[in-house]
């Protein structure tokens, strides 16, 4: 069965990739910024809606296919943060979470068509360490413009790492896609997965 990532993150894309799954990307034009300036939802139901809007969008377009949608939102004391604009924003952003401890709360949710066939919401607790400005500069520069499409301005992959003194929950719902959970609900599609494939296919010994 074909599956569809409705998002052009290349952190989601790239876990995907990872765990084996052979699909298709088509970004949703979902207009994230105007769903969230009417929202009244708490943050975990935000995200939960905005993967289901990406998820519809493209669903539509492909009903017979598997179209996982997929969102994230970052709350630091009531306050929610979207990905930076701006290097100078991205500076704002890493300073106003330095010291203090933010809340990632990641939806993921598959369709077939109009039906919402199955969605997970988890999330992370992640306590960054106090930075100075020329830290923050320093890390800047380093990343480049690539952090700009990260929530936080930060890519725990990477150099992001070295900005956090504790976190709790998986590495995945950091990245923006509770991936586990995920792959339970398509080996229960029995959709062709890695170990699967694997196992029919291994040599004698």
């Amino acid at each position: 069965m074909k599956i569809i990532l409705a998002s052009a993150s290349a952190a989601r894309q790239t876990m995907l990739r990872n765990a084996g799954i052979e699909f298709a990307t088509i970004a949703s034009d979902t207009d994230e910024a105007a769903l969230k300036a009417v929202s009244t939802a708490a943050p975990a139901e935000l995200a939960f809606s905005l993967a289901t809007a990406k998820a519809a969008s493209v669903a539509a377009i492909a009903p017979k296919a598997l179209t996982i949608g997929a969102d994230q939102i970052l709350v630091c004391e009531g306050k929610i943060y979207n990905k930076p604009q701006s290097v100078a924003e991205a500076a704002e952003h890493l300073a106003a979470l330095a010291g203090r401890t933010h809340t990632l709360f990641s939806a993921v949710c598959v369709h077939q068509g109009p039906a919402q066939l199955w969605h997970h919401t988890a999330s992370a607790t992640l306590t960054m360490r106090p930075l100075t400005a020329s830290e923050i500069a320093d890390y800047l520069k380093a990343g480049g413009a690539k952090l700009l499409a990260s929530v936080g301005a930060y890519q725990l992959e990477g150099l992001g790492a070295n900005l956090f003194e504790h976190i709790t929950g998986d590495i995945f719902t950091v990245l923006g896609l509770p991936l586990l959970p995920l792959l339970g609900f398509l080996r229960a599609q029995q959709v062709a997965l890695p170990a699967a494939r694997q196992t029919a296919g291994a040599p004698a010994l």
